[in-house]
């Protein structure tokens, strides 16, 4: 079943991706409004949202659904959909080409498909869950990187979390002799950790939404993730430490002492 659910999300990705550029090319006329502290939300977000939402209800009508903009809404199949419809909305509306549509379901505690789409450089990253993690239908791997020092590592901030922890990891990272990199994008961000650009990634909590796909594309490109419960974090979000083996030890050891533990 989840094999074609796979098809039909990467299909629903690349028509979400398409409604969104054609609001990224008009941003003049975008309407854009604050939620809070670094956290826009534009009638793109919306109104791209309700085409996944429309298109999932109905292929699946027993599916659940949890959005970003719409909430939640309970299914009766065991899976639940999880939709970021513009991740890195600031970039979005600043004109700036680092936004991604997420898509991910969750079945039984697992997430078993991560999709993410760039529509501005044509670039679909996806996994199912044991079926290995691809970029335009090519395989990928993480980065075989065995030291914080080769290799650039994502650093993720929100309002939700204190800047001091993610302060930390990147004096400690650079004590290492390492490099941060942030685009704003968390869903971007993990996406390059699964294709090998980014040697990890890490954050002090990230919304399901944003995250589940990237790990799930991270896990199956034989990457790590600190160990989370998917059907928990559709409501209470996650701490997220990911990336290649070879860096495991001192991310995850950096990240304990600066991130605390959600939950």
């Amino acid at each position: 079943m989840a094999g074609s659910r796979l098809e039909f999300a990467l299909a629903l990705a690349e028509r979400a991706g398409a409604l969104g550029l054609e609001y990224f090319r008009r941003l003049e006329t975008l309407t854009v409004t604050a939620k809070g502290h670094q956290d826009l939300v534009s009638e793109a977000d919306r109104d791209v949202e309700t085409l996944v939402r429309a298109a999932l209800a109905e292929a699946y009508p027993e599916d659940g659904i949890v959005g970003e903009e719409h909430g939640r809404l309970a299914g009766t199949s065991g899976y639940t959909w999880v939709i970021d419809p513009i991740d890195g909305t600031a970039n979005f509306v600043a004109g700036i080409p680092q936004w991604c549509v997420v898509i991910a379901c969750v079945k039984d505690g697992q997430t078993v498909i991560g999709i993410t789409y760039d529509p501005v450089a044509r670039e679909m990253f996806h996994a199912e869950k044991g079926s290995g993690t691809f970029v335009n239908g090519r395989p990928v791997k993480v980065s075989s990187s065995d030291s914080l020092g080769r290799g650039s590592v994502g650093v993720g901030f929100s309002g939700r979390s204190h800047a001091c922890g993610a302060v930390q990891v990147i004096d400690a990272l650079v004590a290492k002799g390492g490099v941060f990199f942030r685009n704003a994008s968390g869903g971007l961000m993990l996406a390059y950790v699964a294709s090998g650009r980014l040697i990890g990634y890490c954050e002090a909590h990230m919304n399901a939404w944003d995250c589940l796909a990237g790990l799930l594309m991270i896990e199956e490109a034989g990457g790590f993730s600190v160990a989370y419960d998917a059907d928990a974090a559709l409501t209470a979000g996650v701490r997220v430490i990911a990336g290649g083996k070879g860096i495991e030890a001192d991310l995850v050891a950096i990240c304990d002492a600066a991130f605390p533990k959600v939950g």
